[in-house]
C-alpha cells in the first residue's frame, strides 16, 4: 500500500472516563508523538523499538503541560492498521482528550475519517472484509450472542468458512477450464455426478448461510416487537415486566395506554425493541382512537407480535379480531392472568396460534414459558453464532448472488448445456464470494463499508 499521511483521532467515547486515548497511524506516528511528548527518562518514542511504553507528559505548542500520559508504540507491520501506531492515553476529561488531539494535529498528523484505522487495517491486508465489518458489530453488540457473533467473525469464522465453499468451485472452474481448454492434455474427463455433488454441497453450504441471517440480525439489532391486545388485558403490566421497571401506567380503568410506549430489554438473549400499544377497541375518544390506530400501523410492520389475553375473561370481539389480523405475522399468544380462576376459550387460542406462553404478568410466573416461546419462533436453539453468520445486508446479497449463480449452474447442467455455460455460472458465484470477503470489491462499495464506522476506530 502506498505511503499515506499519517492520522489522528480520539479512539475512546467522547464522555468523561477515567482515561481517554488518542490514536496516532502512519509512517511518521512517533515524529508527530514526539513533538507533543516528553518522557520522564528522556527516551524518545522514536528510539523504541516497538511494543514498548513510555510515561511522561504532553505540552503544547507553546511549551504548557497540558497533562501526565503514557505512550504506547505499536511497530510497523505488527500493529492493528500494519503501520507504525502511537497510542497516547491521558486522563479521560472531555477537554484534555480534545486538546491532545489538537496538539496532535498541529504537530503534522490529520484528522482520522470514519472507520479510517480499520480501512487501513484491511488495505494493509491485515484483515479482510468481513473481519473488518465484525469490528463495527461488536461494537454495537447489544448481547452476549451478538458479541459471540462478531467475535467468530473478527477471529475470521466466516472468512475461512466462505473460503472453503469459494475454494471448491475454483477447483470444479479449473478443472472444467482444463478439460475445456487443453484437449490434447491428459486432464481427466469432468464427471457430471462428481460435478452435480460439488455445486449442490455449496449450494447447501450458502443456504445455510442465508438462513442464520434473520435470525443473526435479531441478535445484533434487536426484533421490532409489539404488544397488542385489547384494552385491560395486562399489555402494560407485561411491558413492566419485561422492561423491570414502571415503563407504562397500570391502573383498574380500561384505555389508560394513550401513545405508543417504547423500550429495549433482552428476553433470552434475544434484544426486543418493545412497543406498548393502545389496546385495539372501538372508542368515541378522540385521543384514544389516535392510540388505538397507531396501534394498528405498529402491528403492520411488527417482526415479532406479543398478543396478549385475559384468561379471566371469555373471548371478545376485539380478541377475535386481533387474531385475525395476525395471519402471516410471527407471533406469541401471552394468556395473562393465569393467577385468576380461567374463562378463556384456550382451544380457540390454541388453533390460531403455534405459540402460546401461559403467565401472570403481574407476578411474573410463568416469564420462562414466554421466553422458550420465544427463542422457538426465531429457531435460537439451531443457532450457533461461533459457527459464523452473516452480519450485514452487504454480504447478504453478496451470498444471495452466490447462491443464485450455483442454481443456475445446476440448471444449466439439468437442460443439458454445454460446460460453457455451466463454467460461466460457476465463475460469477466466484466472483460474488470474492466480492464477499473483499478480494474483488470495488472504491464505492469500500467506502460504504467504512463510512458507517465511528472515528477513532
Amino acid at each position: 500500500m502506498e505511503n499515506q499521511r499519517t492520522i489522528a483521532a480520539v479512539s475512546t467515547p467522547q464522555a468523561p472516563g477515567g482515561i481517554g486515548i488518542v490514536r496516532i497511524s502512519g509512517s511518521d506516528a512517533r515524529q508527530v508523538a514526539d513533538l507533543v511528548f516528553r518522557s520522564k527518562s528522556g527516551k524518545r518514542i522514536a528510539e523504541l523499538k516497538g511494543y514498548r511504553a513510555l510515561f511522561g507528559a504532553v505540552y503544547t505548542g507553546n511549551g504548557e503541560k497540558l497533562d501526565d500520559v503514557v505512550a504506547l508504540f505499536f511497530a510497523s507491520p505488527r500493529s492493528y492498521t500494519g503501520e507504525d501506531v502511537v497510542e497516547l492515553s491521558c486522563h479521560g476529561g472531555l477537554y484534555v482528550t480534545k486538546r491532545l488531539l489538537q496538539e496532535v494535529l498541529a504537530a503534522g498528523a490529520v484528522p482520522a475519517g470514519p472507520g479510517e484505522f480499520t480501512r487501513r487495517a484491511f488495505l494493509n491486508g491485515k484483515m479482510d472484509l468481513t473481519q473488518a465489518e465484525s469490528v463495527m458489530q461488536l461494537i454495537g453488540a447489544s448481547g452476549e450472542q451478538a458479541a459471540r457473533a462478531a467475535e467468530a467473525a473478527s477471529s475470521g469464522v466466516l472468512s475461512r468458512k466462505i473460503g472453503r465453499v469459494r475454494q471448491a468451485l475454483l477447483g470444479l472452474a479449473a478443472h472444467l477450464a482444463a478439460w475445456a481448454d487443453f484437449p490434447e492434455e491428459e486432464v481427466p474427463e469432468v464427471e457430471e455426478g462428481e460435478l452435480t455433488g460439488g455445486l449442490h454441497k455449496a449450494e447447501e453450504e450458502l443456504s445455510d448461510l442465508l438462513a442464520g441471517f434473520d435470525t443473526g440480525r435479531a441478535y445484533r439489532e434487536g426484533l421490532k416487537t409489539v404488544i397488542a391486545g385489547r384494552p385491560n388485558a395486562g399489555k402494560s403490566t407485561l411491558m413492566n415486566l419485561l422492561s423491570g421497571c414502571e415503563r407504562s401506567i397500570v391502573t383498574e380503568y380500561a384505555g389508560t395506554t394513550r401513545d405508543v410506549v417504547e423500550d429495549t430489554v433482552l428476553l433470552g438473549g434475544v434484544p426486543l425493541r418493545l412497543a406498548d400499544t393502545a389496546g385495539i377497541r372501538e372508542t368515541e375518544d378522540p385521543v384514544e382512537s389516535i392510540g388505538v390506530a397507531a396501534a394498528k400501523e405498529r402491528l403492520k410492520t411488527a417482526q415479532l407480535v406479543l398478543a396478549v389475553f385475559d384468561s379471566s375473561q371469555e373471548l371478545s370481539s376485539e380478541d377475535r379480531e386481533l387474531m385475525g389480523s395476525l395471519k402471516g405475522i410471527p407471533a406469541v399468544a401471552v394468556v395473562n392472568k393465569t393467577d385468576l380462576p380461567a374463562k378463556l376459550e384456550d382451544s380457540v387460542i390454541r388453533n390460531n396460534f403455534c405459540h402460546v406462553a401461559y403467565l401472570s404478568a403481574s407476578s411474573g410466573e410463568g416469564l420462562e414459558s414466554l421466553k422458550k416461546e420465544v427463542s422457538e419462533i426465531l429457531d435460537i436453539e439451531h443457532f450457533n453464532p461461533a459457527d459464523g453468520v452473516l452480519s450485514t445486508e452487504r454480504q447478504r446479497q453478496d451470498a444471495n448472488r452466490a447462491l443464485k449463480a450455483v442454481k443456475e449452474a445446476l440448471e444449466a447442467l439439468k437442460l443439458g448445456l454445454t460446460y460453457d455455460a455451466v463454467t460461466v455460472c460457476v465463475e460469477d458465484a466466484i466472483s460474488a464470494l470474492s466480492s464477499l470477503i473483499g478480494e474483488r470489491v470495488s472504491d464505492e462499495i469500500i467506502d460504504q463499508v467504512f463510512e458507517e464506522f465511528c472515528v477513532g476506530k
